[in-house]
């Protein structure tokens, strides 16, 4: 039996950049539609030309991809102006593109009050915009914006624009929840009601997720008929967010309830991309990727409980509702004090370190694993530095440098134009291969002080930590009191986008901190194969 079509389009480019604190340059917006061409995606949208210098140049030349059409957004021509005779009208169809997709009024209160016309001018403007661009040759499609509350305040008025851009001919006809307060029943009701005037096969679904409802109201608006789906890639968009196609697409392709029925334009070799175009956009935008992400998460396939870890290992299907390779994510099996042998054992085996089962050393080393969290230490959370402990306990690890003392000082004082500044300054004193260096670096806190001095000199290994960054750091308290033990978690990368996290626990929050940097220099040597001393 041959599967329907279901087409994906993309707005990440567009809505995405609604997203506070999100700004795209016409670099970014280039490389984001690259991935999910490679993704296997069937729309971008790159932007709305003319609405700023930055869309306006992604859309001044020719941009061709392999599976996606390159798409431009904007909005229906003025009421009481002509499509030749409306400038921002023009510039959506100057833009080099192969598909324009335009936001229309589908609420009559909007239509009142926003656009202060007539419900008849609103509609005639949907029908003469989606014709002038099928005139060009390009594919015309509507987003029929606040369709949902539209059709609840007036049923007939909504219908009647759907209506009018698909027989203008509009390839789609979107219907978006743009508040994103409509709830999963109500989406089929209206998709179903919209089926009776326009073809499933033209209509289109785009939520947002002010109820946390955005992946399942665009579920339920599949189930119930629509066959193209907008969304963006992790969840990006303004208020709470759109449609995550994150978690949409593999849905589509690994639930037996969809995958039976439809397809995309997504392989399942395609579909091993969606981690790394996920990690992709946050290194875009600088933003650490959300660990507990559905499907591309780091701890998305990830146990610290040993018994969930022992029935893993016989049968990965007990606690993983696809395999974590489909989506190009990998199990995670988390050492902690609830861990047992089960879990130490597959960590050992993810991180390469051949181990026989009835190794005397495994229970040495689960039990100074339970003997350091007692005391702060959590290494669920830090896999760089059981990495470390596992390869002292396990076998020799090179010792590339020494510490032999550091010193941090704060102080605070006028600069030469007299404004109070605070600074801090740390000295570093190093021994590597026999030879003692000592450095000094300043920060706008004593950890970016270290942090600085401590990678300014490191002899021969240099060159291997050049690229180091430390990108995240977070501290928690665990006993309260003056004397209280901290515990310091930082998250590092390089310039290949690889992650790590590192831990130290100290009462001083400075010496947990440096015992965390030093784990993280230690584990980038040993993982990109620094020559022992």
């Amino acid at each position: 039996m041959s599967k329907e079509r279901l087409y994906l389009f993309d707005t990440t480019l567009r809505d995405g950049a609604q997203t506070q604190g999100v700004d795209f340059s016409v670099e970014d917006k280039i490389l984001v539609a690259e991935t999910l061409d490679r993704l296997g995606v069937d729309y971008v949208e790159g932007g709305y030309p003319g609405a700023n210098p930055t869309d306006t140049e992604f859309f001044s030349e020719r941009r061709a991809y392999e599976s996606a059409k390159c798409t431009a957004f904007g909005m229906t021509k003025r009421a009481g102006r002509s499509v030749s005779n409306d400038p921002g009208f023009q510039a959506i169809l100057q833009a080099e593109c192969d598909a324009i997709c335009l936001v229309a009024k589908s609420w009559d209160y909007h239509v009142r009050v926003a656009l202060g016309i007539a419900n008849e001018e609103n509609v005639d403007a949907i029908g003469q915009s989606v014709q002038a661009i099928a005139e060009t040759g390009r594919e015309a499609m509507i987003d029929c914006e606040h369709f949902f509350d539209g059709f609840k305040a007036n049923r007939d008025y909504a219908l009647d624009c759907a209506r009018t851009a698909h027989e203008a001919g509009a390839r789609w006809v979107v219907l978006c929840d743009t508040n994103g307060g409509t709830l999963p029943n109500e989406i089929s009701e209206v998709v179903k009601a919209v089926l009776e005037v326009i073809p499933g096969e033209n209509v289109g679904i785009h939520t947002h997720n002010d109820t946390e409802n955005a992946v399942a109201n665009t579920l339920a608006a599949v189930r119930a008929g629509a066959r193209q789906i907008q969304g963006t890639l992790n969840g990006l968009g303004e208020r709470c967010g759109n449609a995550n196609l994150t978690s949409i697409i593999p849905t589509l392709m690994l639930k037996s309830e969809f995958a039976e029925r439809f397809e995309t334009g997504i392989t399942a070799d395609r579909l091993r991309n969606l981690t790394h175009a996920s990690r992709v956009l946050d290194e875009i935008l600088n933003r650490a990727p959300n660990r507990q992400a559905p499907y591309v998460g780091e701890v998305a396939f990830a146990t610290k409980a040993g018994i969930h870890a022992s029935a893993i290992m016989k049968d990965p299907r007990t606690y993983e509702h696809v395999p974590p390779e489909a989506v190009g994510n990998r199990r995670k099996l988390y050492v902690s004090d609830q861990a047992g042998r089960s879990n130490v054992l597959a960590e050992l085996e993810r991180i390469g370190m051949t181990v026989q089962k009835d190794d005397p050393r495994i229970n040495t080393l689960l039990h100074e694993v339970k003997q350091r969290e007692a005391v702060g230490y959590a290494y669920d959370g830090a896999d760089a530095s059981f990495e470390l402990l596992a390869r002292r306990t396990l076998e020799n690890v090179p010792r590339f440098f020494e510490v032999d003392s550091f010193r941090v000082m704060v102080e605070r004082r006028h600069n030469a134009i007299g404004e109070l500044v605070t600074v801090s300054e740390a000295t570093v004193k190093v021994h590597v291969d026999g030879e003692t260096m000592m450095s000094v670096g300043e920060g706008n806190g004593p950890v970016h002080a270290l942090d600085t001095a401590l990678r300014k000199d490191l002899g021969r290994y240099q060159d291997y930590i050049d690229d180091l960054e430390l990108v995240d750091y977070k501290v928690r308290i665990l006993t309260g009191g003056t004397d209280a033990t901290t515990r310091v978690l930082v998250e590092s990368r390089d310039r290949t986008g690889k992650r790590w996290y590192t831990v130290g626990v100290s009462p001083n929050i400075v010496d947990a901190s440096f015992e965390a940097l030093l784990d993280s220099i230690n584990y980038k040597l040993i993982r990109d194969g620094a020559p022992s001393p």
